[in-house]
């Protein structure tokens, strides 16, 4: 006659441990998609107001000076929106803030739809980029918190590639909508407001950061997140059942938004700091001067409307391969390499699109551009909340972003000045060497590739 097996004892585990010992699960699918999704969201925004401003200019008769302002002023959100996004990530969760983030600017969106002049759009904006800047680095942060160690650089890569999606809805829309009506443009930024329904279905449908939850002391409710990622996988669940979270040894980095923000220029991080700094303002100075003005720019070049966004679409349609290469190197190669080899191939195509003359060659430098760029922000975005620990990773993030964003204003205003300058090509060789000094600032990052995160 057997004798029962008495049940096992539960086994402590760090909850780092506990997190990268998953494979992925449908847990980890809904997290990336549903983060995912709302990236996508914010990059239509984002494109939709490349193609707005070009039909503006022509419907508005706006000056280069002016169509610069309204890009410009959605930037300046971004910087604020970003800085404060962290530090509010920080101290009431990452989802909580997410949700709020999508509202904010998908309902100033769809407001904007129904201006009747420069002034009122200026203001709403900002209202967008206040929204937009706190989404993003809070949403990097939120993913890489429930990623496996072994997959984390390559899942932020792929939350990252939602941007092409929605820069691709944005090329559409400014395609077949913008030019179909005196009336299109409002349409676009109509159709810009859906982030607004869908805040609700991220504040209620997916589970807090239980890394944020822990560090907090709400260990129950970390506890029940972490089983439900555990459970979903046959392959874990039994041995979920054995295990339980220990007590996070460590005293937490910060506290206070005070100490948060001290913190950053500390000793032990104000080396990654600075650099982070670096790459964030020189990406966001060249990302935005080149693409926000790429339809405009081709406009005036002699292209018409439509045939200048068919072009943007089509260099838009290489982001995606971009992404799924920089997907596959950053556990391959590392962080600190697959960033700096992208963005010298961005360097590399820009000075080639500034200089492209034939229509080919036009497009595959803009593709090349395309390609190698949106790669290069793909490992920024891996990178970036693996530089701090978990009590000051959202406002870290938050405010390299918002550095980044104050690029991002200056950038369109420097666009027009350039242009009369030395044309295109002048213009694009500027971009080519902000792109060199990311590169080299890269080389001041941390490269934690298979390592798990900082719980402090």
């Amino acid at each position: 006659m057997s004798v029962p097996t008495p049940p096992t004892p539960a086994t402590t585990a760090s909850l780092s441990q506990r997190l990268d010992r998953l494979p992925f699960t449908r847990a980890h699918l809904r997290v990336l998609t549903g983060s995912g999704i709302g990236w996508a969201l914010d990059a239509m925004d984002v494109g939709l107001i490349s193609f707005i401003l070009a039909a503006l200019a022509q419907e508005w008769s706006l000056a280069p000076e002016d169509t610069a302002w309204i890009a410009s002023m959605g930037f300046v959100g971004m910087a604020v929106g970003a800085a404060l996004g962290g530090l509010l990530a920080d101290r009431f969760g990452r989802r909580q803030v997410f949700a709020l983030t999508l509202l904010v600017y998908g309902v100033a969106t769809g407001a904007s739809a129904l201006v009747g002049g420069i002034m009122l759009l200026l203001i709403l904006r900002f209202f967008v980029g206040l929204g937009l800047g706190a989404e993003l680095p809070v949403a990097s942060t939120y993913v890489s918190e429930f990623a496996p160690a072994r997959m984390r650089g390559r899942l932020i890569v792929i939350l990252e590639a939602f941007w092409a999606v929605g820069w691709t809805a944005a090329a559409l829309i400014g395609f077949l909508v913008i030019p179909a009506s005196d009336a299109g443009w409002r349409w676009a930024f109509a159709l810009g407001a859906i982030p607004a329904a869908y805040a609700l279905i991220v504040r209620w449908g997916l589970p807090e950061s239980p890394r944020w939850l822990e560090r907090r002391g709400r260990h129950e409710q970390a506890e029940a997140v972490i089983r439900g990622f555990e459970e979903s996988s046959s392959v874990t669940a039994e041995s979920a059942r054995r295990l339980t979270t220990g007590p996070i040894e460590l005293p937490p980095a910060a506290q206070t938004a005070r100490e948060r923000l001290a913190a950053l220029w500390s000793a032990e991080f104000r080396v990654r700091t600075a650099c982070l700094w670096l790459v964030w303002f020189c990406v966001n100075f060249s990302y935005y001067g080149a693409f926000i003005w790429i339809p405009s720019i081709l406009v005036a070049q002699g292209y018409d409307l439509v045939r200048s966004f068919g072009f943007t679409l089509v260099i838009t349609l290489a982001q995606l391969p971009g992404y799924a290469a920089a997907a596959w190197l950053i556990e391959v190669w590392g962080r600190r390499l697959t960033l700096s080899v992208f963005l010298a191939g961005s360097a590399v195509s820009a000075i080639l699109f500034g200089t492209a003359g034939a229509e080919w060659s036009v497009l595959a430098a803009g593709m090349a551009l395309s390609f190698f760029n949106l790669g290069a922000w793909g490992a920024l975005y891996a990178v970036t909340p693996e530089m701090y620990p978990t009590s000051l990773r959202a406002t870290g993030s938050g405010w390299a972003a918002g550095v980044g964003r104050v690029a991002s204003i200056v950038a369109p205003l420097t666009v027009p000045p350039l242009l009369a300058l030395g044309g295109a090509p002048v213009l694009f060789i500027v971009f080519a060497l902000f792109f060199v000094a990311a590169a080299s600032g890269a080389w001041g990052l941390i490269d934690r590739r298979g390592r798990s995160l900082d719980d402090r």
